[in-house]
């Protein structure tokens, strides 16, 4: 039988049964009809095969392995939407040290079929007892449209480009996704830990997806491998992860239509992300650490940088007491 719906997992690793636990949830689906799960190893240093061979799984969930070479998520993603069955009409992301509710692909495909493109759901980060929407304030369910059928389910009201810009409310392992409709859309690979996932949502919003949303907690994301791990103020992991939000705050309205008051909203951010670049990399500097590489990265995104350092010297020594 075709499947009705694929599952993209991209697959970088180092620990055991991480991988297993997030396809048994896959296996645990109430939803009917055959899945098909397509597990990009992107040249993780634990091989995806080797979690696999003595899982379990129902006929109607089958599971393929596709190698290559390491990229990063949105390029195994893509990998990943290259092998979907031309049967399957919907599209599921799941990351692989995330896990699914059993209700999840069953609620989506029930949101989908009355007339939308693009789902997700609330979920519960990691070692968290309160769903996302919630701990995040950015949506309230009793705002938008419930749907005719399913509870807890809502089209979502509003401008989701301006949503995501402002505070995105979409977990990736949550997201389901209409094929048929957007078959060309892709993650963008060149942006590998900068806010490739929120640049895909806004591609689908511009290209105008209709959105449709689970007040649920539906997936229940885990400790796997996180390249910001250890990133504290002052370390080069940190400067790393700044670097790669002021990245993805330039690209948003470099690839993007955005009005002038989201331009603003968006210049007003890469200041304080300037900012939070500058006073890391003074604190290294300080230590005798020079980050030349990620520095003149950064550099050849925002010229500005340059007079930060002055900027932040002139306005403390404009505050400083007087004596």
């Amino acid at each position: 039988m075709q499947p009705q719906i694929a599952v993209v997992i991209p697959y970088y690793q180092t620990e055991p049964g991480i991988l297993a636990r997030a396809i048994e949830s896959i296996a645990a689906q109430t939803h009917r009809g055959p899945i098909q799960v397509i597990v990009v190893d992107d040249a993780s240093p634990l091989p995806a095969a080797a979690q696999l061979h003595e899982l379990a799984l129902p006929p109607s969930v089958s599971v393929e392995i596709v190698q290559r070479p390491n990229g990063g998520p949105a390029a195994a993603r893509n990998t990943g939407l290259s092998r979907v069955s031309h049967g399957a009409r919907h599209v599921a992301f799941l990351d692989s040290d995330d896990r699914w509710s059993p209700e999840h692909l069953a609620r989506a495909s029930l949101a989908l079929s009355q007339g939308y493109d693009f789902y997700f759901a609330d979920l519960l980060q990691l070692d968290q007892s309160v769903g996302a929407f919630a701990r995040g304030g950015k949506i309230m369910a009793s705002e938008h449209t419930p749907l005719a059928q399913g509870e807890e389910l809502h089209a979502y009201r509003g401008d989701m480009f301006d949503q995501i810009i402002r505070g995105n409310v979409i977990g990736t392992s949550t997201v389901v996704f209409d094929r048929s409709r957007f078959p060309s859309i892709r993650f963008r690979e060149e942006y590998y830990s900068a806010g490739e996932d929120y640049l895909c949502w806004m591609d689908f919003a511009q290209a105008g997806a209709r959105f449709a949303f689970s007040a649920r907690c539906e997936a229940t994301y885990g400790r796997g491998v996180n390249v910001y791990s250890g990133a504290r103020f002052g370390t080069a992991k940190h400067l790393e992860r700044v670097h790669n939000e002021f990245k993805y705050r330039h690209a948003t309205a470099r690839l993007h239509r955005v009005t002038p008051e989201q331009k603003r909203f968006l210049e007003a951010k890469k200041a304080e992300l300037r900012e939070d670049f500058t006073r890391d990399l003074l604190h290294m500097l300080r230590h005798g650490q020079l980050p030349v590489r990620i520095l003149a990265r950064q550099f050849m995104l925002d010229p500005l940088l340059a007079a930060e350092p002055f900027r932040l010297v002139a306005r403390q020594v404009l505050h400083r007491p007087a004596s």
